[in-house]
């Protein structure tokens, strides 16, 4: 059996984006960036209207739909459509028909990247999986049950994953919403007393920590830019230092985090676990630990990371610096109420944190598991695959 006969394979295009009206609407535009590291895609970087959509008709593809991207250094992400959406060029997606699992082929395609990267034509300037060959892909599919089974054994560990994902989202949003009455808006009317004018850098620092990659051991965590999400504190993501040749720079569990080139990418977070760093990525921490929600709320602020952008040097690849930072004006409160709000929010960070580390392991656990069920090396019980057919 090949994809082809699973569904209807449906390859993306882009509406024109010289008409505005086509774009910022409700409807995801899925492109290969937005395949992040999650199992679903409901919201993208780019939102197209009705016009959008219905220029690009033939695209269109429903809720279920399993997207795979097929050209470029991208080539093998294989996400699940959570909505209605429609995506670019670059994805082919099986609209998967009955009696056939999507999940289960969502599962069987996430270990085949290094397989599909060899398929691709390469005749271009990007190797290229098109649409023909994509549909030729062979697949092994055990009965509908046994699908059903394996993707249900699968799906516990990714939904968990998710649901981590989630709350951490629900606890950054919960520490800045507690930020801004705290150190905001008690500021906006007038200066209350004990409180003084000055500078980030007055209590902060950029801790510079220098080290070659002789200096720490191979397996030591390594986070670089392409490991930093945009908008969010929680770093889920680290690769290694076997394969790292130049200086970098040591950083601590709960330190801060700050992507120092291109600023208004916004990609700053707290570090889950002691590593080291690319040196484009400035790593900042509290001169004193009653100062680290405050320092946290305003580096990881929008109003900071503008400033950061608009002080940045260089026109194509503008980065900013330290000096940028620790200029940057605050009214700075008396220390005892900064301590109090770093009894508050070091919990949320440290929940955040713990998340992390078990969304890890569960994946772990979920990628162990993925070949040998597909295989038939483990095999889901008698039991559950007449409960699952059952429910079914």
């Amino acid at each position: 059996m090949v994809l082809g006969d699973l569904g209807r394979i449906v390859t993306g295009k882009t509406p024109s984006t010289s008409v505005p009206d086509y774009f910022g609407g409700d409807v995801p535009f899925v492109t290969p960036t937005d395949m992040d590291g999650r199992k679903t895609i409901s919201r993208t970087e780019r939102m197209l209207t009705k016009a959008g959509v219905a220029a690009v008709k033939g695209s269109f593809i429903p809720k279920g739909s399993v997207m795979v991207s097929c050209i470029g250094s991208d080539m093998g992400k294989v996400r699940i459509a959570a909505r209605d959406c429609v995506s670019n060029q670059q994805i082919n997606s099986i609209v998967v028909s009955d009696p056939f699992s999507a999940d289960f082929v969502y599962y069987s395609l996430s270990t085949r990247k290094v397989e599909l990267q060899s398929l691709a034509c390469s005749g271009s300037a990007q190797p290229i999986l098109n649409k023909g060959h994509f549909s030729e892909l062979p697949i092994l599919l055990p009965p509908l049950p046994e699908q059903w089974a394996i993707a249900s054994v699968l799906g516990a560990l990714d939904d968990k994953i998710e649901l981590n994902r989630r709350m951490n989202e629900t606890l950054e949003a919960l520490a800045q919403s507690l930020f801004k009455p705290w150190f905001v808006d008690a500021t906006q009317s007038a200066l209350p007393k004990g409180w003084r004018e000055g500078t980030l850098g007055e209590v902060a620092e950029n801790s510079r920590r220098g080290v070659q990659p002789d200096e720490f051991e191979p397996a030591t965590p390594y986070i670089g830019l392409e490991h930093m999400p945009r908008r969010c504190i929680a770093l889920s993501d680290w690769g290694h230092g076997d394969d790292l040749e130049s200086n970098k720079f040591q950083f601590k569990r709960g330190e801060i985090l700050f992507g120092k080139l291109r600023p208004y990418f916004h990609k700053v977070g707290v570090a889950p676990l002691d590593g080291v760093c690319s040196t484009d990525i400035l790593v900042i921490r509290p001169k004193e630990p009653e100062w680290f929600g405050f320092v946290l709320g305003h580096v990881s602020s929008v109003e900071l990371v503008n400033h950061t952008d608009s002080a940045s040097t260089g026109s194509k690849m503008p980065r900013t610096n330290w000096g940028d930072i620790a200029r940057y004006e605050v009214t700075l409160p008396p220390k005892k109420l900064a301590a109090d709000f770093a009894e508050r929010i070091r919990p949320l960070v440290e929940r955040m944190i713990s998340n992390i580390h078990e969304s890890r392991t569960l994946a772990a656990l979920r990628d162990a598991l993925l070949p040998k069920l597909l295989s038939g090396e483990l095999r889901v019980p008698a039991a559950e695959l007449s409960q699952m057919a059952e429910v079914r």
